[in-house]
């Protein structure tokens, strides 16, 4: 299951993570959001070198618009500190993993 994580533990979490950082933006009402989540614990298990978290943009409004998040859900990729790479919308596993090694 991906860890749910709130905006006061998101530069320790993801801004300073030594390694890759998934971030799902979702919201609980989010039709697309519900039908991505079980792709994205799939290819958690698939990517041992990437952290998968997950915001939820109704609880963290502030972190949604600092990151530009105005559709949903909107995965970005962070790598030292920087997004690096965004997909908005849902996809299948196979396109999340293509996104996921092109970022």
């Amino acid at each position: 299951m991906i860890e749910k994580i709130y905006a006061e533990e998101f530069e320790e979490r993801v801004l300073k993570a030594e390694h890759p950082v998934l971030v799902d933006f979702y919201a609980d009402w989010c039709g697309p959001c519900k039908m991505l989540a079980p792709v994205l614990e799939e290819l958690e298990d698939k990517n041992d070198d990437y952290t998968f978290l997950k915001l939820n943009i109704d609880e963290n409004e502030d972190m949604a618009e600092e990151y530009e998040v105005y559709s949903i859900p909107c995965v970005v990729i962070f790598r030292k500190g920087e997004a690096v790479a965004r997909s908005l919308g849902f996809k299948p596993a196979e396109q999340m993993q293509a996104f996921i090694d092109n970022a």
